[in-house]
This record gives C-alpha cells, sequence and structure tokens, in this order.
C-alpha cells in the first residue's frame, strides 16, 4: 500500500484529462469564420495551451495575436503570435503593457474581422487596464484576496476599475465578431465572472458592489467609488460564448483514475465553497468515521477560500491538506491531499499539498505543528518539511480545485499501480 504513489498518479491523470487543447479544437471545427482577418487574443493561466491548439487548427488563417499569461507559463513559440507574460494575482506594468498591445491588436477592425477571444481564469490579474491608479489597484486586489472574499465577489469589483472588463473589451472589438472559447473556473460557470468577463455582458449590479465594499471594510477613493456606479455593458451583440472545461470534468477525471487503483469513488460535491481549513478539517473527519472501512476515495471540487491572518506562505490548496494532518494522525490507511489544477497555489510553486497518518509525528519532530503553521497562513514551510508539497508545475489548464480523502481498506493491498 502507497498512498502517495496512488495520490499523485491520480493527480496527474486528473490533470491531463482536463487539458483544453480537445475542447478548443472541437468548438473551432464547428465553427464558421467571416472572410476577414483573424485576431487571436489568448488570456489567462491556460492562454498558452489553448492558443497552441487554435494554431494547430487554423494556422495561417490567424493573422495576428497575443498570448497573455502568468510568468513561466509560456512553453514555447507560436506562429504568428506574440507571447506576453505578466503579474498574478495582482496585475503589475507587465499586464497594462499585454493589455495595450491587445487593445491594438484590435483596434479598426471591420465586421468581416473575427477576435478569436480564448479565456481562462488568472485574466482578472493578466488583462488589465486599470481606470484607477496601479498603486490604488494593487492595493485593492491585496485588500480583497487576504479578506476571505470569494471570487465572484472579488471580481465584482475588479471589473468595475477597468477599461477592458465587465464586457469592455468585446465593446471595444466592434464591430468585429468576437467567438469566445471560455475555460471555468468559476463554480456554476458565470461568464460574466470568468477573468472578470471582457468579453460578457455584467449581470451584476452597482448596488452589488457598494454592499461587497462594505462588507469587507474596503478604503476607496472618491474616484473609485464614482467607478462603482458606472454601468457596463448590458448587451454585446457582436460576441458569441462556448464555455469548456469545469470542475465536474476535474472531479469525474480524478474519480476515474481513483477507480483505476482499487478506490471506490464517491463525489461529496463539486461546488466546495468552504473556508479552506474547514474543508480539510470535514474531509478529516469522515475519515475517522470511514477509516476501518473498504477502499474509497472520497472527492471534493471546487474553490475554498482563506482569510489571511499571519504573515506565512502557502495556499489555499496547502492549508486543506494541512488542516486535515491532526485528524487523520495515526491513521496508517488515510491520506487527503488538495490540489490547484493550474499547478500553482497562492504565491507559491506549489500546487497543493499532501498529508497523511504520519504527518502529524513528522511535523513534531521537525519542531513543527499543523495549528501553529495554520495560524500563521505559514502551510507551505511545513509541508516542506514533511515531503508534504505537490509540485506539477504549469499545468495548462485552469478549473478550479479538487481534494481527495484516500482510505485504503484494512487488508486490501491493491494500489501503488
Amino acid at each position: 500500500m502507497n498512498l502517495r504513489s496512488d495520490a499523485d498518479a491520480i493527480i496527474k491523470e486528473c490533470l491531463a484529462a482536463v487539458l483544453p487543447d480537445a475542447a478548443v479544437k472541437k468548438a473551432l471545427a464547428g465553427h464558421t469564420f467571416a472572410a476577414g482577418r483573424i485576431v487571436l487574443v489568448a488570456v489567462g493561466k491556460a492562454a498558452w495551451q489553448m492558443a497552441r491548439a487554435a494554431a494547430d487548427v487554423l494556422g495561417e488563417r490567424i493573422d495576428t495575436g497575443v498570448v497573455i499569461t502568468k510568468y513561466d507559463h509560456v512553453m514555447g513559440e507560436i506562429p504568428r503570435v506574440s507571447c506576453m507574460e505578466a503579474g498574478h494575482p495582482v496585475p503589475d506594468e507587465n499586464s497594462f503593457a499585454a493589455t495595450r498591445e491587445a487593445l491594438r491588436l484590435t483596434e479598426d477592425l471591420t465586421a468581416d474581422d473575427t477576435v478569436l477571444f480564448l479565456l481562462s481564469g488568472g485574466g482578472s490579474a493578466l488583462f488589465e487596464q486599470p481606470l484607477i491608479p496601479a498603486a490604488e489597484l494593487a492595493e485593492l486586489t491585496h485588500a480583497l484576496l487576504a479578506s476571505g472574499a470569494d471570487i465572484v465577489e472579488i471580481n465584482t469589483l475588479r471589473k468595475r476599475m477597468s477599461a477592458v472588463k465587465g464586457g469592455r473589451f468585446a465593446e471595444h472589438c466592434a464591430p468585429a465578431h468576437v467567438f469566445s472559447i471560455v475555460l471555468s473556473d468559476i463554480l456554476g460557470d458565470p461568464l460574466d465572472m470568468i477573468a472578470s468577463g471582457p468579453a460578457h455582458p455584467d449581470a451584476s449590479t452597482a448596488e452589488d458592489a457598494h454592499r461587497i465594499a462594505a462588507k469587507y471594510h474596503l478604503s476607496l477613493s472618491a474616484e473609485a467609488k464614482r467607478l462603482l456606479n458606472q454601468p457596463l455593458p448590458t448587451a454585446l451583440p457582436n460576441v458569441t460564448t462556448q464555455i469548456t472545461g469545469s470542475v465536474r470534468e476535474l472531479c469525474t477525471a480524478a474519480a476515474r483514475a481513483a477507480e483505476q487503483r482499487g478506490y471506490t469513488p464517491v463525489l461529496l460535491t463539486d461546488q466546495l465553497n468552504a473556508e479552506a481549513r474547514e474543508a480539510g478539517r470535514f474531509l478529516a473527519a469522515i475519515a475517522r468515521t470511514h477509516a476501518g472501512d473498504r477502499s474509497c476515495a472520497y472527492i471534493a471540487g471546487g474553490e475554498t477560500v482563506v482569510q489571511l491572518k499571519g504573515k506565512g506562505r502557502g495556499g489555499r490548496n496547502q492549508e486543506v491538506a494541512l488542516a486535515a494532518a491532526d485528524g487523520i494522525a495515526g491513521l496508517d490507511n488515510v491520506a487527503v491531499f488538495s490540489v490547484g489544477s493550474d499547478g500553482t497555489d497562492g504565491p507559491t510553486d506549489a500546487a497543493g499539498g499532501y498529508v497523511d497518518g504520519g504527518t502529524q509525528a513528522a511535523l513534531a519532530r521537525a519542531g513543527r505543528s499543523a495549528a501553529a503553521a495554520l495560524a500563521e497562513n505559514d502551510a507551505y514551510p511545513a509541508l516542506n518539511a514533511v515531503g508534504g508539497l505537490i509540485i506539477t508545475g504549469p499545468t495548462g489548464t485552469n478549473v478550479n480545485d479538487v481534494a481527495v480523502l484516500l482510505i485504503r481498506g484494512k487488508g486490501d493491498t491493491h494500489g501503488g499501480l
């Protein structure tokens, strides 16, 4: 029985299953383009992977284009397309420069032209032309990320501070047609919230924005308050959108991989939206109840949140895993892991974390504890000290997170294929 080997294999297989290549190619194969130019704009953590797939299909039909993705996510050159890297989760000067290039390429287009807009999670930071000073935007982004606000709340505010979010990019592209292929990283696939909806009409209201600002006690400048009240496009007749990929597909792939290793998969939810450490403790509670049962893999997909109270280093998936460590201590047939499908968890090089029944004792031997690390939001060094980090590198996709509780039934030697 090797729970870590099983976990690593499940992670590898489920991430491979949700790469966007096939879905992008299928969407393009069923689309008829007008006779004019095709300008490719790909934005997000999966932008390079999606753009490469589009280039494989369209070849020289792509006139020009730009990929805007996170640092270290460009994997090579794409013909006729500039590949640019920028800051995430907080936009930086490279975000602004790359966005200016996208706006330049999509100026003065005609109704016969098409903007092929490939969008994935992470675009809110990577694709930005702010309407407030950059320093103020960075401060607002940091405050929202630290507050425990969920991604819908964060994007409701961010889109109002931007010249390209909330449908404004598609408005800029008119009269050209915008064919948007979207890889979803938000529960329920709300198109106006994925990457803050650059090519989708806004469904939120000024009242929503003011409520969120008050809820998290945000300090806004007079200009930012004014922007909360500015209308965003409510109709974009020049846009066609096709959504592909979701956390449900990620969970299904994890279930299939677990089943191949002798676990009975149990989907707890693909709508997980809770405090990260509470999610980890809940998985540990399930483990204590069912540790004596048959081999099972309990699967929860979605996106947890973290309230930053300490000054440590980590991410939500690392906190999910670490928070389970004390609850499963001593259970030698149990493991919990949580991983971000994009390969990056918080401002770290880890995709997530892994713990098992021996992690609590290993932390103690290293002079650490899960409770102390969580109190400082310092999961990364704690997990690193006991070999509990999951490192995948950039994956080329981004469809939320998946957390898995593995229980190997007593006497069941199947596993570690």
